[in-house]
């Protein structure tokens, strides 16, 4: 009997666990970040259709970023975080490309990016997600080096995390082209 209630409140704690890990983040995730003498809200999407992709840059209404409300800089920086969080069905793929418009593909023209990284402390949510395409560059192997670089200045202490979140969200391109392109790589490198 005892045996049976261990296992009975295992599965429960398993369970919990794997709820937390695979939820979407819930309205108290926006989160407002300071940059500069700027507030900057992450987490609002306020269209769900007819999304534009320009140049190098989702669309802010539909792909504003979205981010796990409680995630820390310690949580981000432990090799393997971003493979234990990663969670984007198949299904929600194909809606991100619905609502850019986008029909067909081919294999390698586009992936479905998290805008924040999972890196960064990025959700699965939606609101995160969008078809960034790999040409013309810069694309999406570009900005996967800006998501290492950000990820590596907040794992040393030299940038705040939620500052590294609004950079990646707004500012990818122009981080991009202030890095040194040597040393970008990190850990938990991967694409969504």
């Amino acid at each position: 009997m005892k045996n049976f209630i261990f296992i009975i409140i295992l599965l429960g704690v398993v369970l919990a666990v794997a709820y937390l890990f695979n939820s979407k983040p819930t309205p108290e995730s926006t989160q407002t970040v300071q940059h500069g003498q700027t507030d900057h809200s992450i987490g609002q999407r306020t269209k769900e259709d007819d999304c534009v992709i320009t140049g190098p840059y989702q669309d802010k209404a539909c792909t504003p970023g979205a981010v796990f409300p409680d995630v820390t800089a310690e949580q981000i920086c432990v090799r393997g975080y971003s493979k234990s969080v990663r969670h984007v069905p198949a299904a929600e793929k194909r809606e991100v490309y619905e609502d850019y418009g986008i029909t067909h593909h081919g294999r390698g023209e586009y992936e479905v990016d998290h805008l924040i990284s999972l890196e960064l402390g990025g959700s699965n949510d939606i609101a995160n997600l969008w078809p960034e395409a790999a040409e013309p560059r810069p694309g999406f192997h570009e900005k996967d080096k800006v998501e290492n670089y950000l990820h590596a200045q907040v794992c040393s202490g030299r940038i705040a995390l939620k500052e590294a979140q609004w950079e990646i969200a707004n500012e990818w391109l122009a981080v991009y082209k202030s890095m040194d392109h040597q040393d970008t790589m990190s850990d938990d490198e991967g694409s969504p």
